[in-house]
């Protein structure tokens, strides 16, 4: 069983271990400052598809085949999988992986559910009810944008703290037996709301979450940020990141030579038009999968902590005119010695 230390707080006891990742991404995501690092670029964001929606299962499809595939696997030797995406009901994971026939739990934290879905997938390893079980979520600016927002043709102007929902999929296969990188420990997350309700700036609402989770593990686990090589949050943006730098600076705990944001990382704002980054389920997945993972594996980092961030409003929420209640959950990886 997990060695609990706190509420919600943990540190694994036989370290579930990294086998393989994937991270397949669009033309968008493949031109930014990052486009060397993921396993695949897809052109085309239809990937041959007839509508927005299946294109994005298809990307989760394709992430979940790499990764398994990587480590020489079949589908049948995966225990369990734990999916889950922004478009209504989970049907990008549902549609994308049905025909897999592997067990399945769809899952949603918004943007946080690739933290979820290794919080999920770790624990199953963790207590012996899997030998593997693989963890993938994706976005996709255009599905996102019809549900969320406006359709595509409608041309609305985006203001400055908006961000761009990355048309991306990470998927992470965590086994018992093989792997250079543990999950060493999580934290799972708390419903935050400050009472933020634009849904054109998301970092806001989410930040107070991440700093929650951030706090809540470095207290519970004695450590601080001294002892990471990184603190990686999922996607805050330029606004979301400044302001969680500030709200735990106010109690005493300075990231910010250590702080990444996927979201600021994924796109050049400037060149590529994107305000205050990048958002959505794929994006901290694809960062991770793509950068933060294969860093590790190299030995050019030792400890990451990984807390991906997710707005928990749908679309009537935001038209009764509630607020944005927010959540991030926390992944520990961990370089084997």
């Amino acid at each position: 069983m997990a060695g609990f230390i706190a509420r919600g707080v943990f540190r694994t006891l036989h370290q579930p271990l990294v086998q393989s990742f994937a991270a397949v991404v669009g033309k968008k995501e493949g031109e930014g400052p990052l486009g060397d690092c993921f396993d695949k670029i897809v052109e085309d964001a239809h990937f041959g598809m007839e509508t927005w929606e299946k294109a994005e299962s298809r990307f989760q499809l394709e992430a979940v085949r790499l990764a398994v595939s990587k480590c020489g696997l079949r589908k049948e030797d995966i225990g369990v999988i734990c999916a889950g995406d922004l478009v209504n009901q989970c049907v990008s994971s549902t549609y994308g992986l049905r025909h897999l026939e592997i067990p399945y739990l769809g899952i949603y934290g918004a943007c946080s559910t690739m933290a979820e879905g290794l919080l999920t997938a770790a624990c199953f390893c963790e207590n012996g009810i899997a030998e593997r079980a693989l963890a993938v979520t994706s976005s996709h600016y255009s599905t996102a944008e019809r549900q969320f927002r406006f359709p595509l043709s409608y041309g609305g102007q985006r203001t400055p703290t908006s961000q761009w929902t990355c048309t991306a999929s990470g998927a992470v296969l965590l086994s018992m037996t093989e792997g250079a990188v543990e999950v060493a420990g999580g934290c799972i997350g708390k419903i935050t709301d400050l009472g933020v309700s634009d849904i054109n700036n998301m970092g806001s609402a989410m930040a107070p979450a991440a700093a929650e989770t951030i706090r809540r593990y470095l207290t519970a686990t004695e450590t601080s940020p001294a002892d990471y090589d990184y603190i990686v949050t999922g996607d805050l943006g330029i606004v979301g990141s400044k302001l969680l730098n500030e709200l735990l600076y106010n109690e005493g705990i300075d990231i910010f030579k250590k702080h990444r944001d996927c979201g600021v990382m994924i796109f050049d704002p400037e060149r590529q038009d994107t305000h205050c980054g990048g958002s959505g389920c794929g994006c901290s997945a694809s960062v991770l999968c793509g950068h933060f993972l294969p860093l590790m594996e190299r030995g050019d980092a030792h400890d990451i902590l990984f807390a991906a961030t997710g707005a928990l409003m749908n679309p009537v929420t935001l038209q009764q005119g509630e607020t944005i209640p927010a959540i991030s959950h926390l992944i520990h990886f961990r370089r084997r010695a």
